[in-house]
């Protein structure tokens, strides 16, 4: 089992960037695969990026260019430095990490982005 915290979301205005954190925690070494998910209200949940084995990483067309996921494995920490922020980048944003397959979730954490 994994438990995952995010930390990092807040209010910023348009333009702006803000950086996410998710630390992971319990079986750590068995994860193959983290990613980052977000809802909006009234949608359903979507795929912003993933990382696989620390080095592939993918992302959601709509933040390509803008957003960047990295993992520093030391700390069991993913990262989603985003940047270029627009309003419909307003979400709760999710931690997601896999194990054989197994998706194990964050709380998530709330993006807001509005002037």
């Amino acid at each position: 089992q994994v438990q995952l915290v995010e930390s990092g979301g807040g209010l910023v205005q348009p333009g702006g960037s803000l950086r996410l954190s998710c630390a992971a925690s319990g079986s750590v070494a068995s994860i193959t695969a983290m990613g980052w998910y977000r809802q909006a209200p009234g949608e359903q949940r979507e795929l912003v990026a993933t990382i696989i084995s620390g080095i592939i990483t993918n992302y959601a067309d709509s933040v390509k260019g803008r957003f960047t996921i990295s993992r520093d494995n030391a700390k069991n920490t993913v990262y989603l430095q985003m940047n270029s922020l627009k309003p419909e980048d307003t979400a709760v944003y999710y931690c997601n990490a896999r194990i054989m397959g197994v998706p194990y979730w964050g709380q998530g954490t709330q993006v807001t982005v509005s002037s």
